[in-house]
């Protein structure tokens, strides 16, 4: 199969469009299309459903992107590895990372790693936690700054620190002057939560069913600071992370969850069914020796 085609292929499979493929690749839309009627002959099935004029992928066409990313990511990994070794002081790093890190640990860490290898580069992605693991699996990421760990087999995972989880409530709430709060107690409360899947939102549903809550989601916010938002203009309460000093929704009280299991554990994750690229690798190992007692990177700092 020809390389070119097989990434032509993917870009299609997410535009669903010829047309629009077609321009994001610069390519002529015959030329796209007679190179989908090749790979689909290849085959020997038909990659999409037509419906109106968009290309939906089928079930033969999920399996042929799933290993077409594996395999490209590959192919791109070698490519990588090849110039690491010719040159080791530059090559691309794939890192995902999570939203609520990317303020200040995400950029602290690569401050430091590029004081001592300035010619690296970074490919950079945020998301939700679940988008990450994917990015991980399908070879779209060297490595990832998450939490939870991932589930399921095939990811490596090392731990970088762990975040207290406390409640935000407005300033005026009840709850606001107590020193701790227990679970339990948001029972009768409605809540404002990140979408299911991402991973806070995973954390504080283990957290409820834990002390047998069944919450009331209220509302449904994208970032943490856009659920802290909505506490403060009162459409609920929330578990997120303790603020760093300074760094909280002025409008909210942050309480203290007295459930033992109110931490979020951050740390870094990498698929294991493949081998790190030198410069990944180089950069995994950067960071957990920042991790040594008095290099650790504090998330109070």
């Amino acid at each position: 199969m020809n390389l070119d085609e097989l990434r032509w292929f993917l870009v299609l499979a997410d535009t669903e469009h010829v047309t629009d493929a077609a321009a994001a690749l610069g390519i002529s839309q015959p030329t796209l299309s007679r190179a989908l009627a090749r790979l689909e002959d290849q085959v020997g099935a038909e990659l999409f459903d037509r419906i109106n004029r968009r290309l939906v992928l089928n079930a033969y066409g999920q399996i042929m992107a799933d290993h077409a990313r594996r395999a490209t990511a590959d192919l791109d990994a070698a490519v990588e590895r090849i110039a690491a070794l010719r040159d080791p002081d530059t090559g691309t790093v794939r890192l995902a990372f999570l939203h609520s890190v990317s303020s200040w640990y995400v950029p602290e860490l690569l401050r430091r790693f590029r004081a001592g290898a300035p010619h690296m580069r970074f490919d950079l992605y945020q998301g939700p936690a679940h988008a990450l693991s994917e990015h991980l699996r399908t070879g779209h990421a060297d490595l990832a700054i998450t939490s939870p760990r991932p589930g399921g087999p095939g990811f490596g995972w090392h731990s970088l620190y762990v975040e207290q989880l406390c409640l935000a409530v407005p300033h005026d709430h009840p709850f606001a002057d107590r020193g701790s709060v227990r679970v339990a107690d948001v029972a009768a409360e409605p809540v404002v939560a990140l979408p299911a899947g991402f991973g806070l939102r995973q954390l504080s549903d283990e957290l409820f069913a834990k002390a047998g809550v069944t919450p009331h989601i209220a509302v449904e916010a994208m970032e943490i600071p856009a659920v802290e938002g909505m506490v403060a203009a009162g459409f609920g309460v929330a578990v997120v992370p303790q603020p760093r000093p300074g760094r909280g929704e002025p409008n909210c009280a942050y309480v203290a969850l007295s459930h033992r299991d109110a931490q979020r554990h951050i740390g870094l994750a990498w698929s294991t069914t493949r081998e790190l690229p030198p410069a990944a690798e180089r950069f995994a190992g950067f960071v957990k020796t920042l991790q040594r007692p008095g290099h650790a990177l504090s998330s109070s700092s």
